[in-house]
């Protein structure tokens, strides 16, 4: 086994950092040692140096699954920057003879990246089993949860794919679960529950000040959102549920703010959704309209505000959409905005009309044509074609908007919490607890808190950070490692 200074050598000599971040050194002791590891790492926490590490210590291949391919990209560019040339992608882009070559030589790939849809593919998995897969990682792990039935089922198959693949050593990545999904991503993996080890940190961002803001209609709060952005300084995101309305607001944005705005969205090609990922890394755009396709892997230290126009679909989406601000460990703002009629949206978008399981037998058993199974004809097609029958699949899509139905509610009590500190109530719903109050934290503890963050001087920010440094500057430097270290 591989001793601690052994490892801090390695951590210096291959990736520069002289010191881990908290909660690294523990999860990739457990790797090196063969143990299932779930780790719940902060945003920004540095979680794929839990898998680089490991990679470069122990034979084989390393396979990476990711649930989108600007996350992949993302990962593959700061590799080779890095120097490491031995990196795949295998994805729907990868077509023609440059995907007959790439598969024919995987053993030559250190690091593997792929989608749950590329290992439902029996040609990929195929060539997968000839080769030696050390470490099977699955980066955003809370999407084999939060995501499917409903929403890419595929994630449902990892388990059989890590069975075909010989049971390598399983990493699970993810910033955010709560007690009852770390059990239910387990399962769902086919682990052994007393046999995997868990490394969870807290959820908590002390530099991050969460605030809602209500309105009684929509067009009250979009004229509050453009007087705001105004006021705001530094960079930003603004979530939308729609495509549609985050196009409009970025145009409307461009039009009546000084910033440069910028839309993206799934339905933009992958050159140009790559193209706005890296203008505003660099500051040539400064707000991004965004739907939820936009966050997983974008590394911005500086993003100071993060807006939500229309309520998310639950806490754990909330925490990881939020958690992008304030990497840099400088004070950034959550906020929300609700207008009556929000959880209906949310509503409508997770709403699924179920068939009968009779329709659904009889289509499993090719006595009527998947047409009439309406537009979500795949979806069910899907799960026909891998055993489930009319009854579990109908059990199935219920418990799931039980589930999401439960959700909803938990954010109707954060938006509607009028006395409760709203970073007590998130840790609260992961199962964890405030050691003691910040001052500031929230608009519930401070009400003055927003306007501090729509002033735009010098003055103002001077005086946030001098609140920090009073109160808990010791934790901030504990979290972010910033005590001397080069940060990792």
């Amino acid at each position: 086994m591989i001793s601690d200074r052994q490892l801090l050598i390695k951590l210096n000599e291959q990736f520069g950092f002289t010191a881990f971040r908290d909660g690294q050194q523990e999860t990739i002791k457990a790797i090196l040692n063969h143990q299932d590891t779930l780790a719940i790492l902060p945003t920004g926490g540095g979680k794929s140096l839990l898998y680089q590490m490991p990679g470069y210590l122990l034979p084989g291949t390393v396979l990476i699954v990711s649930p989108l391919i600007s996350l992949m990209q993302d990962q593959v560019d700061r590799l080779h920057r890095s120097g490491e040339k031995r990196v795949l992608m295998i994805n729907g882009q990868l077509t023609g003879k440059s995907r007959h070559q790439a598969l024919q030589r995987l053993s030559s790939f250190k690091f593997i990246f792929t989608s749950p849809e590329s290992l439902a593919n029996p040609e990929i998995i195929n060539k997968l089993k000839k080769i030696q897969i050390t470490l099977f990682v699955v980066d955003e792990a809370h999407c084999i949860s939060q995501w499917g039935p409903d929403f890419r089922p595929e994630y449902l198959l990892l388990s059989s794919v890590l069975k075909q693949l010989g049971s390598p050593t399983t990493l699970l990545l993810t910033a955010t679960a709560t007690p009852e999904v770390r059990q239910d991503i387990i399962q769902k993996m086919g682990l052994q529950g007393d046999a995997v080890t868990q490394v969870i940190r807290s959820v908590n961002r002390p530099n991050i000040y969460y605030a809602v803001e209500r309105f009684i209609s929509v067009n009250e709060k979009e004229q509050y959102l453009i007087d705001l952005v105004n006021r705001l300084a530094g960079s930003g995101i603004i979530y939308f549920a729609s495509r549609k309305l985050a196009t409009q607001f970025a145009e409307t944005l461009n039009q009546k703010t000084k910033k440069t705005v910028a839309a993206y969205h799934a339905g933009i090609a992958p050159i140009d959704r790559y193209r706005l990922q890296q203008q505003f890394m660099d500051n040539q755009v400064q707000l991004i309209c965004a739907t939820s396709a936009f966050g997983m892997g974008i590394d911005k230290d500086d993003i100071r505000f993060v807006i939500h126009f229309h309520e998310p679909a639950n806490l754990e989406s909330y925490v990881q959409e939020v958690g992008r601000a304030g990497r840099d460990g400088k004070p950034s703002l959550a906020l929300l905005l609700y207008s009556p009629g929000d959880e209906q949206i949310q509503q409508t978008l997770n709403h699924i009309e179920l068939p009968d399981k009779e329709l659904l037998n009889a289509v499993r058993e090719k006595r009527e044509p998947s047409s009439v199974l309406g537009d979500n004809r795949e979806l069910f097609t899907f799960y026909l074609e891998h055993g489930y029958n009319g009854e579990t699949i109908i059990k199935a899509f219920k418990n799931r908007q039980i589930s999401l139905k439960n959700h909803l509610n938990w954010m109707a009590r954060y938006v509607n919490n009028t006395k409760l500190c709203r970073r007590q109530m998130i840790l609260e719903y992961f199962g964890e607890r405030l050691a003691k109050p910040q001052v500031p934290c929230c608009d519930i503890t401070d009400e003055t808190l927003l306007q501090r963050f729509e002033k735009n001087d010098d003055s103002q920010t001077k005086h946030i950070h001098s609140i920090i440094k009073l109160n808990w500057q010791e934790r901030l430097y504990q979290l972010f490692n910033i005590n001397h270290n080069k940060e990792n």
